[in-house]
């Protein structure tokens, strides 16, 4: 993807809509909620996006994909999120739309002609090593360490909330290659490499989790893995700049998603509330129950409409820091707020399986959590926005 594009029309933007829907449609409620019981890993979804050619929306067309940007993806994880799934039909596909894009900017041909095409088909999986224990959002101060040798690398170090270990063939691995203390700059001495996920030198090991059971997150344990110097992305020790591309469209897609839980929950809850009738009326007759529902919407709304003025100016090369950390932010906290309101709603019925809402409840606490903290974000709209001082 370029780094500046022409915008899609509405109409562009609905046939994704319209294209998406149609996928999601062959999924519905009963199927999103066997996989949060048994916590399998919705293959029969991703093989349908796959084949759907969604998995390329954003890569480039001479490797398999469509070659479109952030605006189109918005547009499509929002759809994918708002018919049942939740996150956990989001999470299934979301890795594969900025998560390889450190392989498309600064991958060589051989690597991107090698790579590319199997994850747009679908035939490899990605899972990311990027999260440690110790070092949280403090990527600079991670300790897995890639030791040169001949013909490449041996690593050594743990990941934690590696996100589809439990079914991935390939992981993207971010180590350090040089020790922090010998670094002039923090940032200095970061290594990412794209690789087989070799398991009988990595340990992968399923969290227990809140939500989103049915794409596992791991802690991964590295015990000797050898990476070939051809699976290196990029200059060795350049890394930590090559995730930046990837920050602001993941935020704007994490916001995305959240709108459609949000947008599905409010759905259920506005449904039940014209058909419950207690005390002869219908409880949507009544302001207590209106006015809450009618608050969230508008909430959901304005958070769309910031995940959209991002995603327009990441793909015109404008400046979208604070927008994409904004939508990510204001499109969590509606998400929550509408999940929570559906199942109040519902009342006693909220806290069933059978009407959902708790689950998209459950599924809401993530957006809120990660790949950023609200904490976090407010720090940054603060010092960059504002001005203020940094805190951190």
């Amino acid at each position: 993807m370029s780094a500046s594009r022409p915008l899609p029309t509405e109409d562009d933007l609905n046939v994704i809509r319209e294209g998406v829907r149609a996928v999601c449609s062959h999924f519905g409620d009963n199927y999103w909620l066997a996989r949060d019981d048994d916590g399998k890993f919705p293959h029969e979804f991703h093989r349908a996006m796959a084949e759907g050619g969604w998995l390329g929306i954003t890569m480039p067309e001479r490797y398999g994909g469509s070659g479109l940007g952030v605006t189109e993806a918005t547009v499509m994880m929002n759809e994918v999120s708002s018919h049942g799934g939740g996150f956990a039909a989001a999470s299934t596909i979301h890795i594969n739309l900025f998560g390889p894009h450190p392989i498309v900017v600064e991958g060589t041909e051989e690597q991107k002609a090698r790579w590319v095409p199997r994850l747009v088909s679908g035939e490899d999986q990605c899972c990311f090593g990027f999260t440690e224990p110790d070092a949280g959002l403090n990527t600079t101060r991670i300790k897995t360490f890639a030791e040169k040798v001949p013909g490449g690398y041996i690593v050594h170090g743990q990941k934690v909330w590696t996100s589809t270990a439990q079914v991935a063939n390939k992981i993207m691995l971010l180590t350090r290659t040089t020790k922090y203390e010998d670094c002039d700059r923090p940032t200095d001495g970061i290594t990412i490499f794209y690789t087989d996920l070799d398991r009988s030198k990595i340990d992968v090991n399923l969290i227990p989790k809140m939500g989103r059971k049915a794409v596992d997150s791991n802690a991964i344990f590295i015990d000797g893995l050898f990476i070939p110097d051809e699976d290196r992305i990029g200059e060795e020790g350049k890394g930590f700049g090559y995730i930046l591309h990837s920050l602001n469209p993941e935020r704007i897609l994490i916001g995305a998603e959240a709108i459609g839980i949000g947008r599905d929950a409010l759905r259920r809850a506005t449904q039940y509330a014209k058909d419950r009738v207690v005390f002869d009326r219908p409880i949507g007759q009544n302001q207590g129950i209106q006015h809450p529902l009618a608050e969230k919407w508008m909430y959901l709304e304005s958070a769309w409409l910031m995940c959209e003025k991002a995603a327009r100016l990441y793909d015109q090369g404008l400046p979208c820091g604070a927008e994409s950390n904004a939508a990510k932010f204001l499109a969590a906290r509606a998400c929550h707020d509408a999940a929570w309101q559906a199942v109040a709603t519902h009342g006693g019925f909220g806290y069933a399986k059978e009407y959902h809402v708790e689950r998209l409840y459950r599924e809401s606490a993530l957006t809120r959590l990660a790949p950023i903290t609200e904490q976090l974000i407010m720090s940054f709209i603060a010092e960059k926005v504002l001005g203020l001082p940094k805190s951190y």
